[in-house]
């Protein structure tokens, strides 16, 4: 069974016949019988479901910076032209109605009203073309004052299918009689009778070489063991552990799969868990960037430890819990730390949606993708480095429009009181500073392109 949305645990584990398994988890090997003994709320999924529903409602509040000026602002407009009004229908009352209209034009917050979200919208533009989709606009301003990252291990900071490391091939002649295939192809296509994890990373590492359809017949998967399948020449083919597959050899002592034919071994592979390709660059760009990043999973403390080795993670968590990762990300936030989360499983949706910002696999469990902010659609975590620059990048941009409609607003006002500013120019006006701060929103699109680049 494979549990690793769940428990984060990225090795399947076997199941015998009377043991309970988890409603979450995936079969990897062949048909079971199961009796179902507990449902909804009494689940181990329905318990992660309600910590992440406990988790949003603890969320910390941001109120975007134009929400909190929106209101003195409409104000003290409306105060400024009625008293601008009252003064000037004493000094020429021919003059008061068009002075009022003038600072009511003038002041019309347009451009205020634009300064955030034309940048956010320019900036969510930029990401989906390199990858990363911003299912909450708010987050981009958020991500600019995150502190620390959090990740997952498994399906978020590893590749989902072991990496082949080693082939050790122990006799050649039973391949030459198929074609000359190379012990990988052979291996290939009997692991296309099955969906265990180990099958799918001989199928990847074989990739576009593995062997054709229809080689072996008879295919069939045995439950804990492996596959079996019959060549044209009536021999039979066995993919698995060793002693089923085959006699063990001890030039292979370490191999966790075995391929052997008639009882005899014909080659052994060995494979370790593999990060994806890009995640050393991804935080070692994140770290100098001033970013604290740590690695909370679910794993056991080995294979964490192995994992880590290298990498610059300021701290390392593991055999963590759906609840032990929200205490930890918890902590951090009591502390005064702004947190993103970056995750894919079942068991890592409470701490997404406790997270100030969090980040989701597209290809991790729904209820994952569900909580996130962001989806890395690509599965690459340079998607991670890009949001933060653009989310950096774009606050500045709506901190430059929001001081631009400040400084509009500064000098027009009292234009329009002294009845220097017809309303035809006061509209003019408001329209020349609505598309300034449009213009300039834009270019957190076209940054985050040229970082990109970089």
């Amino acid at each position: 069974m494979d549990e690793s949305l769940l428990t984060g645990e990225s090795q399947a584990v076997a199941r015998a016949e009377g043991d309970a398994v988890v409603a979450g988890s995936f079969n990897r090997g062949g048909a079971v019988l199961m009796q179902v003994e507990q449902v909804g709320q009494s689940t181990q999924r329905a318990a992660i479901l309600n910590l992440m529903r406990q988790a949003s409602t603890q969320r910390p509040a941001s109120a975007a910076l134009v929400d909190r000026m929106a209101g003195p602002f409409l104000w003290t407009v409306l105060a400024l032209a009625a008293l601008g009004g009252l003064a000037w229908s004493v000094i020429d009352p021919s003059r008061a109605v068009w002075i009022v209209v003038s600072v009511l034009v003038v002041t019309c917050p347009c451009a205020l009203s634009l300064a955030t979200p034309a940048t956010l919208l320019a900036a969510a533009a930029g990401l989906a073309r390199r990858g990363v989709l911003v299912r909450d606009l708010s987050a981009l301003e958020r991500l600019a004052q995150v502190d620390t990252v959090m990740l997952d291990k498994t399906g978020t900071l590893t590749d989902p299918l072991a990496r082949l490391r080693s082939t050790t091939v122990l006799d050649t002649l039973p391949l030459e009689a198929l074609g000359a295939l190379t012990p990988l192809q052979a291996a290939a296509a009997l692991a296309s009778a099955s969906t265990h994890p180990v099958a799918q990373s001989v199928r990847a590492a074989a990739g576009v070489s593995a062997a054709p359809e229809g080689l072996f017949q008879q295919l069939r998967e045995h439950m804990g063991l492996g596959i079996t399948g019959v060549d044209a020449l009536g021999r039979t083919w066995r993919l698995g552990s060793s002693p089923w597959a085959c006699a063990a050899d001890g030039q292979a002592p370490a191999a966790r799969v075995w391929l052997g034919m008639q009882g005899k071994a014909v080659a052994a592979f060995t494979f370790e868990e593999a990060l994806r390709s890009d995640a050393a660059q991804a935080l070692n760009a994140l770290s100098q960037r001033g970013l604290r990043v740590h690695l909370v999973s679910g794993d056991a403390a080995a294979r964490v430890a192995d994992t880590a080795q290298g990498l610059p993670f300021d701290r390392t968590v593991a055999d963590a819990s759906p609840s032990t990762k929200l205490q930890a990300i918890s902590t951090e936030q009591a502390a005064g730390h702004r947190v993103a989360m970056v995750g894919d499983g079942v068991n890592d949706a409470p701490v997404l949606a406790r997270a100030n910002v969090s980040f989701a696999m597209a290809q991790g469990a729904a209820v994952a993708r569900a909580q996130a902010d962001f989806l890395l659609l690509d599965g690459r975590l340079q998607g991670l480095v890009r949001a933060f620059q653009t989310g950096r990048f774009s606050r500045r941009i709506v901190l430059q429009n929001l001081w631009w409609a400040a400084a509009y607003n500064v000098i027009c006002i009292p234009l329009a009181l002294a009845g220097l500013m017809p309303p035809w120019a006061a509209g003019l006006g408001m329209a020349v500073s609505s598309l300034a701060v449009v213009l300039n929103a834009l270019r957190a699109s076209r940054q985050h392109a040229d970082l990109a680049r970089r």
